[in-house]
């Protein structure tokens, strides 16, 4: 059997963080072997919330050697910019043409912009059906989302069964999200989802000293936990020992260390907020030091890292066109 095809993304807006890593960016390493699968990055979403020039540019070259820094591999991933295949913008307008306002109002990203009283442009109104654009175009079997972004596909899902149904063709698949349960929202350093727009992030490859400031500024708020791990011997009967834990730092500790390492460390630092802090540096240091020095080695070569995105969107281009002479056969608009 062919390997099934998945597709997913990430925005250049910045600096990635360990949110972004664990909940979908990790999952794009252990998916190269098992699917054919398609990485992008997703420039035209980022014209929401970037419009400078060098800025843009700049992250989206960051974003590629972030992409390769964490593993990605160009001979087992297709690795591509949303900008390259002009095919994604094209379908999603004719998706537009579908689809209404009052189903596009209830977009997570529109609510929240107009709950804080923003003005909203057209783009964060109708990126739902850019995001189907660029997920339906590639016959894409499965979405590696986290578990707060499960709308995403289910906005393309729809958008392929309307089309299909209007036009009397399936012409689309309707994609599945794949979930890690263990990991559904990373928590930042005040409790919140970890966001760039909330600045509770702690930085994909961040340097030692970034790491300490960041661990350092986590709110403290305490959980009651009883650890069946932990037990304490009481005459003939065991029973599990309840102790209290710096909840927001054991979250994002979890993210290092196993439950049963983090349990003993815990009831033994029990009330010593600073102690669990500073394992907790420590771990994120072990674990991001040997990324950060194999970005940087990458850093010193953009032409081969700008060679493979340029080959990757050649590749993804071909997919796109085979699909968009499809649709444009299916809605009646090419006459030869």
């Amino acid at each position: 059997m062919s390997k099934k095809t998945l597709l997913s993304g990430v925005k250049p807006t910045g600096r990635p963080h360990i949110g972004n890593y664990f909940g979908a960016m990790k999952q794009f390493v252990g998916l190269q072997d098992e699917y054919h699968a398609l990485y992008m990055i997703a420039d035209y979403h980022a014209l929401n919330f970037i419009q400078d020039k060098k800025e843009l540019s700049q992250n989206i070259l960051d974003l590629m050697l972030d992409y390769l820094a964490i593993g990605l591999d160009p001979k087992k991933s297709l690795i591509f910019k949303q900008s390259d295949v002009s095919e994604h913008t094209e379908l999603a307008w004719i998706f537009d043409a579908i689809t209404t306002m009052p189903y596009l109002m209830r977009a997570h990203a529109y609510k929240d912009a107009e709950a804080k009283n923003k003005e909203i442009n057209v783009g964060t109104f109708n990126y739902p059906m850019l995001m189907a654009a660029d997920i339906l175009l590639y016959d894409t079997d499965v979405v590696p989302v986290g578990a707060d972004q499960k709308q995403h596909v289910e906005y393309a899902r729809d958008t392929a069964e309307k089309f299909n149904r209007i036009f009397k063709n399936d012409v689309f698949k309707l994609p599945d999200a794949k979930i890690i349960q263990e990991v559904s929202v990373v928590p930042g350093t005040d409790g919140q989802k970890m966001s760039k727009s909330y600045n509770n992030t702690i930085p994909l490859f961040a340097e030692d000293e970034e790491i300490k400031k960041a661990v350092m500024s986590i709110v403290t708020d305490s959980e009651k936990a009883e650890e069946s791990m932990v037990m304490e011997q009481l005459s003939t009967q065991r029973k599990p020992l309840v102790f209290h834990r710096p909840a927001n730092v054991y979250q994002i500790h979890r993210l290092f260390r196993s439950e049963s390492e983090l349990a003993a460390l815990y009831q033994q630092n029990q009330g010593k907020y600073q102690a669990v802090k500073e394992a907790l540096i420590e771990d994120i240091k072990t674990f991001i030091t040997p990324l950060r020095e194999k970005r940087k080695h990458l850093a010193d070569d953009t032409d081969f890292v700008l060679d493979v995105l340029k080959e990757g969107g050649e590749r993804a281009k071909l997919i796109a066109e085979k699909k968009m002479e499809m649709v444009r056969e299916t809605i009646g608009v090419k006459l030869y």
